[in-house]
């Protein structure tokens, strides 16, 4: 099965609310899923998010 991938890094004023809000729009329309997180020991968080190839298009990421 086919992917593709976003990676998206939040910096560290966000916290892990507005995190999660955000995460989840993305998933909610725009059929993203998380595929991996990573916290940095200076606060920032690098997200990584997959969906499946498909042939419909799908909106993109909105930043």
């Amino acid at each position: 099965m086919d992917y593709e991938y976003a990676p998206l890094r939040l910096p560290s004023n966000v916290d892990r609310l507005t995190a999660t809000a955000q995460l989840t729009i993305q998933a909610e329309y725009g059929g993203w899923e998380l595929a991996r997180v990573r916290l940095y020991a200076d606060g920032t968080r690098q997200v990584v998010l997959r969906r499946r190839v498909s042939s419909d298009p799908q909106p993109g990421l909105s930043y």
